[in-house]
């Protein structure tokens, strides 16, 4: 789908930046790797923070304290030297009436040149006391006159950067870009609207963020962009949801008491209350001729898939074809696996199919998959291709949706004519990032483990215990259990403190573990090379598993209760939660022993946290706080790699007001057709068209 037209200046905001004034060829390509292409890529390039310049003092009263503080002074000395190392060191003295500070600089002699004896300007740093005087380290400087003080910003815009790009350099970028360019962006919002929520407009809003002179500047203008951001990305999924709702039918697939009791019957266990709280809501939605469209999230160990087999068996007891879609063929053969064990005594014709198959046993098994022959398919992204035909397709099921980004979730829809759709995840989603990502899906949550289920004791150990710890490991091994043990990169690096899977493999090989199966798991294996690891690891054909993360989510070995994760300040709590996970699958209880070659204070707080706490959600809402979203995902999705500026966690309550106002927009004019409404229109097909398909008002 085509972009609307627009008029030729706004069209001029999609083309390259590199004519704008102070860019050229060279800085084009250092802000190519900032994902900075066009005119408006730039004008939405947004400060990281603010450098506030407001505090100004004597030299007699600065402090301490860590906080940026400005001092007006003649300059009386300039001095430049080089150390015996080759750094060349600059100290310029300034006088402001009664004492003296100094400003250092190392390897910036060209400072001199903006600077002569007598010249009044303005240090802006944090001082400290050195030797009887205040110094600063590479302040800012900044003439003084009569006319600067006129125009002189109190905030100083704090820009990401890449090597080659200089923070001088962008600013004087953007402030180009700017007065050039902001005229030029076409105002979305309604006027009706921006009054009734007291929003100024969007060019003074550009302004005020790349150009403030006070703190009040910068506040509104980020509430008037997060409102806009945040309303286009709800009106496309607004729009989105109600076309689904009104337009698509499917199957009404009820239950009955047969039915229920005849698949409960395949379970060798009772299901807990939150697993049979989860199934009512799935059942009810089923039941009805509209597509179910819900997610079913579920912290690590509290048995999603039963729900999901539950869900697949009912639309098979209709009458109708289920399909278990996983991101990986490792993850996919787990589900199959466990499909099995569930329907040893059952009749249900079941399919695997995956990418590894070969062109005879895939072109076998869509000629059953066609003819209705199969019941029930299990399989990886392999299950999208066009030449994947279902008879009476009833009910699809994505695993662990989030890897799979939203074009692959939109092209789900080839499978069949308007199933249900139900996608899960063991990634528990802070509410904030559900209202945003899954704000047109129905939400059910598991939280309770199933009875039996024995906890992890959690350990995080100075590197120093390393040998005690292997010794103790040794011991467990010898005894009949399997351990994981987890590293963050793949190849080995010149930093001494990065233990690679591949370093870690052959130090285990010929050291402490050497009487024992090691295997290797990586991401940069074939498919049946990872495939055949696993299965050795499974059938206990390996003891010791030297793994990434492609073992996080799904892989299930109850044997395996031992796990070491290296280097774990590189991983998010999330995703430690997620590997933690793999080994609270028996009646064993767990041990997880983590090593951390940092001491932040960050490192410090969130190891303190997962060591503490097995609560999944809680976890998930601290990585969201200190890691933000695209690290809490690990991966770029729809709507999320769309925001610029907001944040759902910090900007909860405009996320909720726009949701609102978003369906009150949808309610009244479906395919913004009002003429109050076309700026919204061609802005949210600009963005979303291509993603979210979004015919319905193209």
């Amino acid at each position: 789908m085509n972009p609307p037209s627009l008029p030729s200046h706004r069209q001029a905001l999609d083309e390259t930046c590199q004519y704008v004034k102070g860019v050229g060829p060279a800085r084009h390509e250092l802000l190519q790797k900032l994902g900075i292409q066009t005119i408006r890529d730039l004008l939405y390039f947004f400060p990281r923070a603010y450098e506030d310049l407001s505090d100004q003092r004597a030299v007699r009263d600065l402090t301490e304290d860590g906080t940026i503080q400005t001092v007006v002074g003649e300059i009386v000395e300039m001095d430049g030297r080089t150390t015996r190392s080759g750094k060349s060191v600059l100290s310029v003295v300034i006088h402001d009436g009664q004492d003296i500070l100094e400003g250092v600089w190392f390897n910036q002699t060209f400072i001199l040149r903006q600077l002569e004896y007598g010249m009044k300007v303005a240090f802006s740093g944090k001082p400290a006391w050195r030797s009887e005087h205040w110094q600063m380290n590479k302040p800012r400087v900044r003439p003084v006159n009569e006319e600067m003080i006129r125009e002189q910003r109190q905030l100083l815009p704090v820009y990401p950067l890449t090597a080659g790009l200089h923070a001088e350099a962008m600013r004087k970028i953007q402030k180009n870009v700017v007065t050039e360019h902001a005229a030029q962006c076409e105002e979305v919002l309604p006027q009706a609207l921006r009054e009734r929520f007291d929003l100024i407009g969007l060019e003074q809003a550009l302004v005020q963020m790349h150009l403030p002179k006070l703190q009040r500047d910068v506040d509104q203008a980020r509430r008037r962009l997060v409102f806009e951001e945040f309303l286009i990305l709800q009106l496309a999924l607004a729009i989105k949801g109600r076309d689904q709702q009104i337009t698509l039918t499917a199957p009404a697939l009820v239950v009955t008491e047969a039915i229920d009791e005849r698949i409960r019957r395949l379970f060798p266990f009772a299901l807990t209350r939150d697993q049979n709280r989860a199934i009512r809501d799935i059942c009810r939605d089923l039941a009805r001729d509209r597509p179910m469209k819900r997610l079913l999230q579920a912290d690590v160990g509290a048995g999603k898939t039963a729900v999901a087999v539950y869900a697949m068996l009912l639309s098979v007891a209709c009458k109708h074809q289920a399909v278990l879609m996983a991101p990986t063929e490792v993850l996919a053969r787990q589900h199959w696996r466990t499909m099995n064990q569930y329907l040893a005594q059952s009749r249900v014709r079941r399919s695997l199919l995956t990418g590894s198959l070969s062109p005879k046993e895939r072109r076998i098994t869509l000629g059953e998959i066609r003819s209705g022959n199969v019941d029930l398919v299990v399989g990886t992204q392999a299950l999208i291709q066009n030449d994947v035909e279902f008879s009476r397709l009833g009910l699809v099921v994505i695993d662990e949706q989030h890897r799979f980004g939203v074009l692959q979730r939109a092209q789900v829809k080839q499978l069949g004519a308007s199933p249900h759709y139900l996608v899960m995840t063991a990634t528990p989603i802070p509410r904030t990032i559900a209202l945003t990502v899954f704000s047109d899906l129905d939400i059910s949550v598991i939280k309770e483990l199933p009875p039996g289920r024995q906890p992890v004791v959690t350990r995080w150990l100075n590197p120093d215990r390393r040998p005690k710890l292997l010794s103790h490991l040794a011991k467990e091994l010898r005894q009949g259990r399997q351990l994981y043990h987890v590293c963050p990169l793949i190849e080995g690096a010149e930093e001494q403190d990065q233990r690679a899977a591949e370093k870690v493999f052959e130090e285990l090989k010929q050291g402490p573990l050497a009487e024992f199966r090691i295997g290797l798991l990586h991401g940069r294996l074939d498919d049946a090379v990872k495939d055949d690891v696993m299965k050795r690891f499974h059938q206990h054909e390996l003891d010791v598993l030297v793994t990434t993360t492609v073992v996080e989510v799904g892989v299930d070995v109850p044997n395996a209760t031992l796990m070491v994760i290296e280097q774990a300040e590189r991983f998010g709590l999330s995703q430690l939660h997620q590997l933690r996970g793999r080994i609270s699958r028996g009646a064993i209880a767990g041990e997880c022993y983590l090593f951390s070659m940092s001491d932040s204070d960050e490192t410090k707080q969130r190891l303190k946290l997962f060591v503490k706490t097995t609560d999944g959600f809680e976890l998930a809402e601290m990585d969201l706080k200190l890691r933000g979203m695209g690290e809490f995902f690990g991966t770029r999705q729809h709507g999320l790699s769309e925001l610029r500026i907001g944040n759902p966690l910090r900007d909860a309550e405009l996320l909720s007001l726009t949701q609102q106002v978003a369906r009150q927009i949808v309610q009244d004019d479906p395919a913004l057709r009002l003429p109050e409404h076309q700026a919204l229109r061609r802005e949210l097909l600009r963005k979303y068209g291509r993603t979210l398909d979004l015919v319905e008002i193209a």
